[in-house]
């Protein structure tokens, strides 16, 4: 019996293993195809391009650290108690869930002014624009993947 408790756990973690690493593979690869989109849809000259990535990547990574890696925890805590989830939960789940939403427009808000230094204000509104189409582009593939709360 305990053999087999302990197969179900190795089974688990294995699983886990997999799914951590497909996500992994599944943002490295929206990262990608984010900077392509961009660099597609809003035209930089040569000089303004040298500053426009610097500024970029700095954003992209701040998002990815005060954003996308808690998104990420948040989701897999959730996928490993929806179907059993209590009120409480739900209720910390959803507070911790708009909480990031609201960290989402602070990186913005504050990054606004740094592309503004390396390219016109036009610019950086299209490419915030372009930004967050390509967000809700990939929140709505994970979202596809994610079941929903069951009252």
């Amino acid at each position: 019996m305990q053999a087999m408790a302990t197969a179900q756990q190795a089974s688990s973690a294995e699983q886990q293993n997999d799914a951590d690493a497909q996500v992994q593979q599944m943002r490295e690869e929206h990262r990608g195809e984010r900077k392509k989109i961009v660099a597609a849809n809003v035209p930089l000259t040569e000089q303004e391009a040298a500053q426009f990535w610097s500024v970029y990547d700095r954003y992209r990574s701040e998002m990815a650290t005060k954003v996308y890696d808690p998104r990420y925890a948040l989701i897999k805590e959730y996928a490993q108690s929806y179907a059993k989830m209590t009120e409480d939960q739900a209720d910390s789940f959803i507070t911790r869930w708009v909480a990031l939403d609201s960290e989402v427009a602070q990186v913005q808000a504050q990054y606004v002014p740094e592309f503004e230094k390396v390219i016109s204000r036009k610019k950086t509104a299209k490419f915030f624009q372009v930004d967050r189409r390509v967000t809700l582009m990939f929140e709505l593939q994970l979202a596809g993947k994610v079941p929903l709360l069951q009252p």
